[in-house]
């Protein structure tokens, strides 16, 4: 059965970097674009970055354009997302997907269970 597995959550204060980490068990995720969405208390989910099967590309929402930063390891089947200048706005439970490179949903077939970020001010 193939799965993503989210980790490297966890609390810390405003300004702080974090990095989160995905990887793919089951099945390669090397030929799918990879992808990271987050809910916040309250709100629908949204999408915060994409990077395309090979790396060559990869989108970020407004919100975290020049913060965060996603990059892929095709040898490792993993995901990482770092995260510089964190705000409490940021604040969420943060999910990889796996699938078709967009900044919808609906392209994604591969969810991961999410892992918890708490920014404090």
């Amino acid at each position: 059965q193939a799965y993503l597995r989210e980790s490297g959550g966890g609390l810390v204060q405003a300004g702080d970097s974090l990095t989160l980490s995905c990887a793919a068990s089951g099945r390669t995720f090397s030929n799918y674009a990879l992808a990271w969405f987050r809910q916040a208390p309250e709100k629908e989910r949204e999408f915060v970055a994409a990077i395309a099967w090979n790396g060559n590309n990869s989108q970020y929402a407004d919100s975290v354009k020049g913060r965060f930063t996603i990059s892929k390891d095709n040898g490792k089947d993993t995901v990482n997302l770092q995260m510089n200048k964190l705000t409490p706005d940021d604040t969420a439970v943060y999910y990889c997907a796996a699938g078709q490179m967009s900044t919808m949903e609906r392209f994604y077939k591969y969810w991961g269970q999410g892992t918890q970020l708490t920014v404090s001010s």
